[in-house]
C-alpha cells in the first residue's frame, strides 16, 4: 500500500548513514504496513560521501533525492518536504536513534486534533557532552522563544501536509519548525518517543552546527516577536539611545555654560554623539525594514496572519 496517493510520507536526510539506511528502511516499511495505510519513504541524500547512494539502490518502496553536494539537515527535509504527496509527514533521523515503531505514537496524538506533533526523547541515549550543549540550547530556546514543546532538537515528528504550503527553510531552521508553525497558529502537541543509542557511523553535530542554530534562534525570536512590528524594536531601541545620547550632551553643555568646566578634553560629549547616531540609525533601520516588510508580504499575496477557516450559514 504505498506509492500511490500516500497517507503517509516518511522523509529521512541521510548522509554518510551507509551502515543504518537498510536497517532504517526495512523498519519503516513494518511500521508503516502495521498502520494499513498507503505511504511513500523518502530519503534525501544530503551529498554523502561514502556508499549510502549505493546502499539505497535496492531499497522499495523509496524515492531517493540526491543533492549535489552536502547542503545541510535543514535544505534536505525541504527537499523532501517538497516532494511528499501524504496528507501526513513523519520526519526522523536516519542514524536509527528514531525508532519508526514510534509512529503510531505520533498518529495517535494528531487524532487528538494536533496539527504538528513533536517526540520528545525522555530517556536519551547520547554522550554528556551531547546532553549538556542540547540542555544550554533549550534553556534558550525557552528563553527567546518559549514554544510548547520540550525538546525542539528530536527529528521525529509528525506534520499535516498543509503546514507547508507557505514555508521554506534555510540555515538551521528545520529545529524550529514548530515554534514557526506555532507562530503562524498552527496547534502543536509533543508526545514521548524512544530514543537508542549510536550503533554505525558517526554523529554530524558539532560546535559549528550549534553556532548556526544560536543564530537561526535568534532569526526566529525576531519573527516571533516582531516579525509584522520591526519599528517598535527597531525604532523603539533607537529612541532609547537618542534620549541617552541628548541626556549626556544636556549635561555636558549645563556643566560648560553654567560651572565652566571644560569639554575638550573629556569623552562624554563623544559619547553622548556616538548615542545619538546609533540611535538615528537604528530607527532609519526599524523604517527601512517596515517598508520591506509589507512589500514582502504584498509580494508574496499573503498578510501577518493565517486563516484557520471560513464558515458561511
Amino acid at each position: 500500500m504505498e506509492n500511490q496517493n500516500p497517507f503517509i510520507s516518511i522523509v529521512a536526510p541521510v548522509y554518510n548513514e551507509e551502515g543504518n539506511v537498510k536497517e532504517l528502511h526495512k523498519k519503516i516499511v513494518a511500521a508503516c504496513q502495521s498502520l494499513g495505510k498507503p505511504y511513500e519513504i523518502i530519503f534525501v541524500d544530503d551529498g554523502s560521501k561514502d556508499e549510502t547512494a549505493k546502499e539505497c539502490a535496492g531499497l522499495s518502496p523509496l524515492i531517493l533525492i540526491k543533492f549535489r553536494k552536502n547542503f545541510g539537515q535543514t535544505a534536505a527535509m525541504d527537499a523532501g518536504f517538497k516532494q511528499a504527496k501524504g496528507e501526513i509527514i513523519i520526519t526522523m533521523d536516519s542514524d536509527l536513534q528514531n525508532d519508526p515503531a514510534d509512529i503510531p505514537l505520533l498518529l495517535a496524538e494528531m487524532d487528538k486534533g494536533y496539527d504538528v506533533v513533536s517526540g520528545w526523547r525522555f530517556q536519551r541515549k547520547d554522550t554528556l557532552s551531547k546532553h549538556l550543549a542540547s540542555r544550554a540550547a533549550n534553556l534558550l530556546r525557552k528563553i527567546l522563544i518559549n514554544d510548547t514543546i520540550h525538546d525542539s532538537g528530536c527529528s521525529l515528528k509528525a506534520y499535516k501536509k498543509e503546514c507547508f504550503h507557505d514555508v521554506d527553510l534555510f540555515g538551521e531552521m528545520h529545529r524550529f519548525i514548530p515554534a514557526i508553525l506555532e507562530l503562524q497558529g498552527y496547534k502543536i502537541g509533543e508526545v514521548k518517543v524512544t530514543h537508542h543509542a549510536r550503533v554505525h557511523g558517526v554523529t554530524k553535530y558539532n560546535w559549528k552546527r550549534g553556532l548556526k542554530g544560536i543564530v537561526d534562534m535568534i532569526s526566529v525570536w525576531f519573527w516571533r516577536k516582531y516579525s509584522n512590528r520591526p519599528l517598535h524594536l527597531f525604532g523603539g531601541t533607537g529612541m532609547i539611545f537618542m534620549m541617552l545620547g541628548f541626556v549626556i550632551l544636556l549635561w555636558m553643555g549645563i556643566e560648560k555654560i553654567f560651572f565652566g568646566y571644560p569639554i575638550a578634553t573629556r569623552n562624554w560629549p563623544l559619547l553622548g554623539v556616538f548615542f545619538v547616531l546609533v540611535g538615528i540609525q537604528l530607527f532609519i533601520s526599524g523604517l527601512l525594514a517596515d517598508i520591506i516588510l509589507k512589500n514582502y508580504y504584498k509580494n508574496q499575496g499573503k498578510m501577518n496572519y493565517n486563516i484557520r477557516e471560513i464558515i458561511e450559514s
